[in-house]
């Protein structure tokens, strides 16, 4: 997939509605045997009903534990949430108690995860499971919830959906495996759906296909979606805004048209870089490479964490971190290069 900027205008959409979801100064960490690891610092966005923001950055940058601190999943001990609000319908999901926060899960906010086959239960089938959620969240009759097993199984391109809702996950192929955790996720019709890297280990025809899906759906039913992915062809492709992480922090943020055609921080650029569509027809031609490795989140950082990678370093990189600065159509960016 190609990472070239989509169409002029394409960006954050027109008269989009309020946030649906705003999360604000989350910070989450973990302790280990070496000491206490900041996973995540001061990460907040907006989120606007039918909008996609694609959150993007090298493994281990924060990206899948952002989702699974908006879901209140982070296993306490050994993580816990320092710091930071989640508000939808004006209710701060870290201030519920738990009861309710198992309510919003699935029904509100829901998340399709990596790998299918590790969250599909094996000894249930497929329709049974989607039915679940909904007796559970909606209050369906059995009857009611195996309907809307069969119908979500079915907007969601399973053929044959009535008698598949009788099968069990590993009668069911990778890519189909994704759909039926696509229905699932969808069957209460959710506000936020949260898609953490939807085509892990898919071919490139499925992936596209999970891809087309997800856009229809939101389409259709409203629903605004994170996109968790290190594929920036993918963002190029589906999202509205991207949301750019290095070191369990945002770095950078904006229209996916603004970030894509002029990245401002010097990690977005070289994330650009390292992505096989800028070789152009030089298929041959080498990938570029952002020099060094992540530092720890053991590390207790007083600047920017990619101080030792950037080639644009100055002295007050690594004294401290500037004030965010928002230019002219939202576009965020936290680096000492754009500050003045």
């Amino acid at each position: 997939m190609n990472v070239s900027p989509p169409p002029a205008g394409r960006g954050v959409r027109a008269g989009v509605d309020e946030p649906m979801l705003r999360v604000r100064d989350l910070s989450v960490e973990f302790e280990t045997r070496r000491g206490t690891a900041r996973v995540l610092e001061s990460v907040g966005f907006d989120l606007a009903r039918r909008e996609t923001l694609g959150i993007v950055g090298e493994s281990g940058c924060g990206k899948s534990m952002t989702a699974l601190a908006i879901m209140r999943l982070i296993p306490s001990p050994p993580g816990r949430i320092t710091a930071g609000r989640v508000v939808i319908d004006g209710r701060d999901l870290m201030q519920l108690p738990l009861k309710a926060m198992r309510g919003i899960r699935g029904n509100r906010v829901s998340m399709i995860f990596q790998e299918p086959m590790t969250s599909l239960n094996p000894v249930f089938t497929v329709g049974d499971q989607i039915a679940e959620a909904v007796r559970l969240h909606q209050g369906a009759s059995k009857r009611e919830a195996r309907e809307r097993a069969v119908e979500m199984l079915d907007s969601v391109g399973i053929p044959a959906a009535r008698a598949r809702a009788d099968e069990f996950p590993h009668q069911f192929s990778g890519g189909m495996r994704q759909r039926v955790m696509i229905a699932m996720a969808l069957s209460c019709d959710p506000d936020v759906l949260i898609a953490d890297e939807p085509t892990t280990a898919l071919d490139v025809t499925v992936q596209a296909q999970i891809f087309d899906l997800i856009a229809s759906l939101r389409e259709r039913t409203g629903t605004a979606v994170i996109l968790i992915t290190h594929d920036m062809g993918a963002v190029a492709e589906m999202a509205d805004r991207v949301a750019v992480m290095y070191a369990g922090r945002i770095v950078e943020e904006g229209a996916v048209v603004d970030v894509l055609e002029n990245p401002l921080h010097p990690y977005t650029r070289g994330l650009i870089a390292c992505s096989p569509g800028q070789r152009g027809e030089d298929v041959e031609a080498p990938l570029a490479e952002i020099r060094g490795t992540v530092p720890s989140l053991l590390e207790r950082r007083g600047g920017c964490a990619f101080a030792d990678r950037c080639d644009h370093v100055q002295a007050r990189c690594r004294a401290g971190l500037p004030e965010e600065k928002t230019l002219p159509g939202g576009h965020r960016i936290l680096c000492w290069l754009h500050h003045d």
